[in-house]
């Protein structure tokens, strides 16, 4: 024996297209919107298994799948014989990295890792968008970046600097925010000494760090997007990998 639809479930089932997302995730989805948006607070009852097997033209197996996936996510909680009521949303905590989050090496290598996927493609977007005024404020940097080698300094805030033109120059506000928010602990001489402790001496290590910014300025004025491209990821893999050589030789 086979269910026997009533008739307006049998017009909504042969009204509604087959969704390619899929049922439970578009019931998921709705819901989980009106939660976000307010439609739907925290204490509210959700309508009944009916009333969304109605709303969405859906059987009572998909409703009850799709209330088990909101209930593991923590959104909803069923009482027995009472109902299904919304619950407070989950705090939502802003992203941060503060100074103690790269206090060690292993710290250290993680933003580096972090940064050679963002900072890649801000130096292929920098290719494809910069201007004349982007290439000046890039050669100060340069400029005085070689500068401080020569004046003995670590160098930090003319290297800090090149990689925020870079991330201006890429037309999108949003990679410049992020440099702002992130500050000079991202050049990895601000957390470990590493130019006094390099193996060829603070001056080849700061002069091959210039090589490679150069190297990165050049494909971006050429408009090279996929040269700026490597060009950053193999600067900023270099990094990494002289600091994970360091962390091996360390003793433990």
């Amino acid at each position: 024996m086979f269910p026997v639809k009533t008739p307006g479930e049998a017009e909504a089932a042969s009204a509604r297209p087959r969704r390619p997302r899929g049922l439970v995730s578009e019931i998921v989805d709705t819901l989980a919107s009106d939660m976000r948006e307010g439609r739907l607070q925290a204490g509210d009852k959700l309508p009944t298994e009916s009333a969304l097997m109605a709303r969405f033209a859906v059987s009572r197996t998909v409703v009850r799948e799709a209330m088990s996936r909101l209930q593991a996510s923590g959104l909803v909680e069923t009482r027995h014989g009472i109902g299904t009521f919304v619950l407070a949303l989950p705090e939502q905590r802003p992203f941060r990295i503060a100074p103690e989050d790269v206090a060690t090496v292993a710290d250290v290598v993680s933003l580096l890792e972090l940064r050679i996927s963002l900072e890649g493609e801000a130096a292929g977007l920098a290719a494809q968008n910069r201007d004349e005024g982007h290439l000046r404020q890039m050669e100060a940097a340069l400029a005085a970046f070689e500068l401080s080698i020569a004046e003995y300094s670590d160098a930090v805030p003319a290297d800090f600097q090149f990689h925020m033109e870079v991330a201006r120059a890429t037309g999108n506000r949003h990679f410049a925010d992020l440099m702002t928010y992130l500050g000079t602990m991202i050049i990895p001489r601000t957390r470990i000494n590493t130019a006094s402790s390099a193996p060829e001496g603070r001056l080849a290590y700061l002069q091959r760090v210039h090589v490679e910014h150069q190297n990165i300025y050049h494909a971006i004025r050429l408009r090279d997007a996929e040269g700026a491209r490597q060009a950053m990821r193999l600067h900023l893999s270099n990094s990494r990998e002289r600091l994970r050589r360091a962390q091996a030789e360390t003793p433990g």
